[in-house]
């Protein structure tokens, strides 16, 4: 009875050294606290806020666009009461739905192409275009020190000649009247 009570325990319960667990790196003590760990928050996971969905603000300035900002009437050139609320909601309401329905029908696809767009670009930024970046610093570090050896080697000479065999000229310039 003794043995079964043991085995059911033993199974149901993570054995912990007390010197520390063989999955923590450094060795580390064991308590109750670094069991509870924070677990890295995986961006696939993370829950969408529903009612901000522009947090960075990038469609600020491109699609606010209300009523007012297509139709006005200006003073003197009035409409109807009636036909001026009718076209407010009906601007408003086809406006509303239409984006809904244009959202449900594109809205999915164009995410699956637009997800599928960025892992690509992605893939070759980080596979293709920092390595090729990378080499291209590399290999022109070595171009510029023969470049340098080079000018050092041809051009200094040549320059400091010229400059002492030109140092002696002196340009006066004389005022006429």
């Amino acid at each position: 009875m003794l043995l079964k009570r043991f085995t059911e325990e033993f199974l149901h319960s993570p054995f912990i050294r007390k010197q520390g667990n063989i999955y923590k790196p450094n060795n580390k003590d064991m308590d109750n606290d670094s069991l509870n760990e924070k677990t890295m928050d995986d961006v696939h996971t993370k829950e969408i806020d529903l009612v901000n969905r522009d947090p960075k603000r990038i469609n600020d300035d491109v699609v606010k666009v209300d009523f007012e900002d297509v139709i006005a009437e200006p003073a003197g050139t009035y409409s109807f009461d009636g036909v001026w609320k009718a076209s407010f909601t009906t601007f408003t309401v086809t406006k509303y739905w239409c984006y809904r329905l244009l959202t449900a029908l594109v809205g999915i696809p164009l995410a699956l192409i637009w997800g599928i767009f960025f892992a690509i670009l992605s893939f070759l930024h980080i596979w293709a275009v920092v390595p090729c970046v990378k080499s291209y610093l590399i290999e022109i570090h070595c171009v510029s020190r023969v470049y340098s050896i080079c000018v050092h080697t041809f051009c200094d000479p040549l320059f400091e000649a010229m400059g002492k065999c030109l140092s002696s000229i002196r340009i006066s310039t004389t005022k006429g009247v």
